[in-house]
C-alpha cells in the first residue's frame, strides 16, 4: 500500500506540470489581453504608450516561455501572483471564497446521499412495481432538466411566491446554503438515483442473496449487511467524483444565486481576463481531481478485500 500511494504521488507531479503549461498556454492565446479588458471596464482611454507600460508592468510583455517559467517559480515559493483587476494577492482571495464553497460542498452531497441512496434501493426491491415505476419517473425527470432551470424553479416557488428562503444569498450560512444546495441535490440525486439502482439489483441477482435466503436470513439482514456493503464500492466512487466537482464550484448556479464562492470567482475572473486568478482556480481543480482520485482508489481496498490495487501485498 504505501509503494501504491508514493508511485501514484509521483505520477502526479507530471500531471500537475501538463496541466499548468496547456492551462497557461491556451489563455494567452485566447486572443484577448488583461490589460486593454481592464481599461475597458474601467472605461479609461490610454495610449499606447501607457498600455505597453501597464503590459510590461504584468510581465506580459516577455515570451511566453519567460512568463511561464516565472509564474511557475512563484508558485513552488508559495506566490500565486497579483490579480490584474483588483490588485490583491491571488491566494489569500482564493482561500477566502473556500468557506462558502465547502458548506455548498458539504450540504448537497448530504442532501444527495440522504435522497438518492434510499430511494435507489426502495426502487430496486419494488422492482417493477408502482413504486419502483414512480422513483424511475422522477429520477428521469429532475435528469432532463438543467440546473439553472430547476434554480428558477426553487428561487420561485420558495423565495418568491412562500418566502422562506432569500432569493439572493448575502451570507455564508445554513439558510442561505440550501436553495443552491437543492439544485445541485436535485441533478445529482436524480443521476445518482439509478445507478444505485442498477448496483443493488446486480448484487439482489448474486447466488449469495439466493443461497442466504434459502437458508432463512431475513431479507432486511441480507439488503443492509451484505449487498449495501457490496455496492459501496460504487456509491463512494459516485460521490468522490461528485465532491471534486463540487470543490472546484458550480459556477451557474453560483452566478444565479450569488453564492460567493470558487465557481463564481472563476467566471469573473474569466469574464475580466484575470490571468493569475484563472491559473489559480485550475491548480486548484487539477489538485482537487487527482486528490480525490487517489482517495478513491486508497478506498476500494478499505472496502472490498478483493480489490488489490497495482498488485500491491496489504
Amino acid at each position: 500500500m504505501k509503494r501504491y500511494v508514493f508511485h501514484r504521488i509521483l505520477q502526479l507531479i507530471p500531471i500537475l506540470l501538463i496541466i499548468t503549461f496547456l492551462s497557461f498556454g491556451m489563455m494567452r492565446l485566447a486572443g484577448s489581453d488583461a490589460v486593454l479588458q481592464r481599461m475597458e471596464n474601467t472605461g479609461m482611454a490610454a495610449s499606447q504608450e501607457v498600455i505597453q507600460a501597464a503590459r510590461a508592468e504584468l510581465g506580459l510583455d516577455k515570451p511566453f516561455l519567460n512568463q511561464y517559467v516565472t509564474w511557475l517559480g512563484n508558485l513552488l515559493r508559495g506566490d500565486m501572483g497579483t490579480s490584474y483587476i483588483s490588485g490583491q494577492e491571488v491566494f489569500p482571495t482564493f482561500i477566502s471564497k473556500l468557506p462558502a464553497t465547502l458548506l455548498l460542498t458539504a450540504v448537497s452531497i448530504i442532501l444527495t446521499v440522504l435522497v438518492s441512496v434510499p430511494l435507489g434501493v426502495l426502487a430496486a426491491v419494488k422492482q417493477n412495481h408502482l413504486t419502483d415505476y414512480m422513483i424511475r419517473g422522477i429520477s428521469f425527470l429532475g435528469n432532463s432538466m438543467p440546473n439553472f432551470f430547476v434554480a428558477l424553479l426553487l428561487m420561485y416557488f420558495f423565495a418568491i411566491r412562500l418566502g422562506w428562503l432569500p432569493v439572493i444569498s448575502r451570507e455564508v450560512s445554513l439558510q442561505h446554503v440550501i436553495l443552491p444546495a437543492m439544485t445541485l441535490a436535485i441533478a445529482m440525486s436524480a443521476k445518482y438515483l439509478r445507478q444505485v439502482r442498477a448496483t443493488v439489483l446486480d448484487e439482489l441477482g448474486r447466488d449469495y442473496v439466493a443461497g442466504a435466503r434459502a437458508r432463512g436470513v431475513k431479507f432486511t439482514v441480507i439488503l443492509t449487511k451484505s449487498v449495501l456493503r457490496a455496492c459501496l464500492v460504487t456509491i463512494i466512487t459516485l460521490l468522490t467524483l461528485s465532491i471534486g466537482s463540487l470543490l472546484g464550484g458550480t459556477a451557474i448556479v453560483e452566478s444565479i444565486f450569488m453564492w460567493d464562492g470558487v465557481g463564481k470567482l472563476a467566471v469573473d475572473a474569466i469574464n475580466m481576463r484575470d490571468y493569475p486568478m484563472i491559473q489559480a482556480y485550475v491548480m486548484w481543480m487539477a489538485i482537487i481531481y487527482v486528490c480525490v482520485n487517489l482517495v478513491t482508489d486508497l478506498s476500494y481496498q478499505a472496502l472490498d478485500p478483493r480489490i488489490r490495487l497495482g498488485g500491491a501485498k496489504t
